[in-house]
């Protein structure tokens, strides 16, 4: 897989211990990686990272990324081979409430990492995760291009678009001419096993199918580019193994990461999908019946250029992701197999089914 080139190396990921950094740690770690974490603290109880016991498989560091000379000293110590920034304020809510966090983190968070890179003297390549949010959203019916305009109505929006603004520039400035080898990355409405996150769907579908509640839906028309996790991750994977192996030029380019076009689903579809695997899961609409006017009705991306650069493709179909995503919580509620026993065995079927159908990281 990604032709072993993760074996023994340090790999930092800011952000371990949240949904997507935490299986992605799981994977680098059956890779054969070295592992070590940053983050600020664990995000939600439960937790995937707590369930899968990463605390003890890894190097795990708290630390905050606003913090720019401690986050210098935390990687010129560790002198990764390879780091993935994934460390940021990802809850629409929680960024309204708290503006300033938001932008501190999600756009001066990533300006520092940027900052810290140029000290690095063994980094072979680094990808700085931000979201499809980062576009601004006029709800055509087309997929957004890496170079099609950023924006955000929300802070957690803008403060993406920012991030992706400064790394543009930073890397211009700074980066290209002493050729550090960093990009970015855009997924979003990514779903999997051990998301416990606030306002998002799959969690709010599991906390009230293990309470026997009907879970009331904002917005069940609202159509998503679901994703199951390990997609974008293979992306983030293949992104920094190609600029490593220098294939061609891929530093200072952006990729987006999404699903295909079948799995742009209404959240209604998601919720009677998961259904399938867990009976006893209901919903309603909300009371007033007029959602979240907040929310944008269609949002999805274009990946031809990870196509075309990377020879990137999702792996999953729809009932694919949604049979990992029940299987998944349906043993952490009910089952009695080990947490890590199911998320490597999940990792597992997913490099295989990726094997099978020849997606290019596979091949040797």
């Amino acid at each position: 897989m990604f032709r072993n080139i993760y074996q023994n190396k340090k790999v930092v990921i800011t952000g371990h211990t949240g949904f997507k950094g935490s299986w992605l740690c799981a994977w680098l770690t059956e890779l054969g990686a070295e592992v070590y974490g940053y983050s600020i603290d664990i995000p939600t109880v439960p937790s995937h990272f707590e369930a899968l016991g990463l605390a003890n498989k890894i190097n795990h560091n708290l630390g905050d990324v606003r913090d720019r000379e401690q986050l210098n000293a935390f990687l010129k110590k560790v002198n990764p081979d390879f780091i993935f920034h994934l460390a940021a304020k990802a809850i629409v809510r929680e960024c309204y409430d708290n503006p300033h966090d938001a932008f501190a983190t999600n756009s001066i968070g990533s300006l520092n990492m940027l900052s810290c890179l140029k000290e690095l003297n063994n980094l072979k390549a680094c990808v700085m995760i931000t979201s499809d949010k980062a576009y601004e959203n006029v709800e055509w019916e087309y997929g957004y291009r890496e170079d099609d305009k950023l924006g955000g109505k929300d802070p957690y929006s803008a403060s993406k678009a920012c991030a992706e603004i400064i790394f543009s520039s930073f890397y211009r400035s700074y980066l290209e001419p002493v050729k550090i080898k960093v990009a970015t990355a855009r997924a979003g409405n990514v779903i999997g096993g051990g998301d416990w996150g606030l306002d998002r769907i799959v969690p709010d579908c599991m906390r009230a199918w293990s309470e026997g509640q009907s879970l009331e839906v904002r917005s069940p028309g609202a159509t998503r580019p679901w994703q199951h996790v390990l997609e974008p991750l293979s992306g983030y994977l293949q992104l920094a193994a190609s600029m490593a192996f220098a294939q061609e030029d891929l530093a200072g380019e952006s990729f987006n990461f999404g699903p295909a076009s079948e799995v742009n689903q209404p959240v209604s579809t998601l919720i009677d999908s998961l259904k399938g695997g867990l009976p006893d899961l209901e919903w309603h609409t909300d009371s007033t019946g007029q959602g979240n006017k907040k929310e944008a009705g269609l949002l999805k991306l274009c990946c031809d250029k990870a196509l075309f650069h990377l020879d990137w493709l999702p792996t999953f179909d729809f009932s694919e992701t949604v049979s990992m995503i029940s299987g998944w919580y349906k043993n952490y509620y009910k089952g009695k197999l080990d947490h890590w026993e199911v998320t490597v065995s999940q990792i597992k079927i997913y490099q295989e089914l990726a094997k099978e159908r020849n997606r290019a990281w596979t091949r040797k």
